[in-house]
């Protein structure tokens, strides 16, 4: 099976683990501190809670998680891509499904009663099973739709934005379950976020001075392996008196490791300084989402 066949498996197989993996830390570590963790998820499970508080109903997680992502996974369809948005929705109804039908044998064993522990464990594995889905072209929907949508336009990190969305859900949570569970949910909630933005580098961007005597070759590299172009500077070298060449690039940061190891294939000797992008301005171009 070549790897064109394989991509889709690939996908829909850590899809499904990441919508195991938000399933499990529903049952397990937001349940057991009493958190509701923001965006739609939190929101599905302050709905769930009002209903039973207030009206004695017992309301199915998946059916209102699916209800609530229904508009955004329509509005993402059409303006981030159509593979995206349907393996996004994939995991969204797999977690809605899994976190209702999950046994409880295999959350019985790990019941953390202690509020702070499920905030900071829930927060990571929360960011690792978002950062499953965003690596394989996805995403858990929700906030994550709106982050993604902003990304694509605006080329830096939007989670932060996303975090004073999600304090919004929390102060109502306040209202139900006291002030603690809604401080723990905020510490669950940026704890995910600081993970994530650690994890996660698709939309970060870095700068890359390369000094060599192989510019075009160097160049070629650029070009080809990150479809990014490059601006070059001829200075002199004043250790040994040279001429020497410097080509100013600036591409995706998880297109550093590799490109630095092709560019070294045709230079051994270049010189490659490598800057943080905090924020770019001007035509910059981005991997489409299919």
């Amino acid at each position: 099976m070549n790897n064109n066949a394989m991509l889709p498996l690939k996908r829909i197989v850590w899809v499904a683990v990441s919508a195991f993996l938000m399933a499990f830390n529903v049952n397990t570590f937001i349940h057991a501190g009493g958190l509701i963790p923001g965006g739609f998820t939190g929101l599905s499970l302050l709905i769930q809670e009002s209903a039973l508080k207030f009206a004695g109903l017992h309301l199915p997680f998946g059916i209102m998680l699916i209800v609530l992502n229904a508009i955004p996974a329509v509005i993402s369809f059409r303006a981030i891509g159509k593979w995206f948005s349907i393996f996004s929705c994939v995991n969204i109804v797999l977690c809605g499904l899994i976190a209702d039908w999950m046994p409880p044998i295999l959350t019985n064993f790990l019941q953390v009663h202690d509020p702070l522990l499920s905030a900071v464990f829930g927060g990571l594995l929360n960011a690792l099973a978002i950062n499953l889905c965003l690596n394989v072209d996805a995403t858990t929907g929700g906030t994550d739709f709106i982050a993604i949508y902003f990304s694509e336009r605006q080329g830096k990190d939007v989670w932060h934005y996303i975090l004073i969305g999600n304090c919004v859900i929390l102060t109502l949570a306040a209202f139900l379950s006291g002030p603690d569970k809604a401080l723990y949910s905020i510490i669950f909630q940026y704890t995910t976020t600081a993970a994530l933005t650690s994890l996660y580098r698709g939309y970060q961007q870095k700068t890359l001075l390369i000094i060599t005597d192989k510019s075009e070759e160097v160049y070629t590299v650029i070009r080809d392996k990150t479809n990014h172009d490059a601006t070059s500077f001829t200075g002199l070298g004043r250790y040994l008196k040279k001429e020497r060449t410097m080509l100013y690039s600036v591409v995706a940061a998880d297109d550093v490791t590799p490109l630095i190891s092709a560019i070294k294939e045709v230079d051994p000797c270049a010189f490659i300084n490598t800057i943080r992008t905090e924020q770019l301005t001007g035509s910059f171009y981005r991997r489409p989402k299919n």
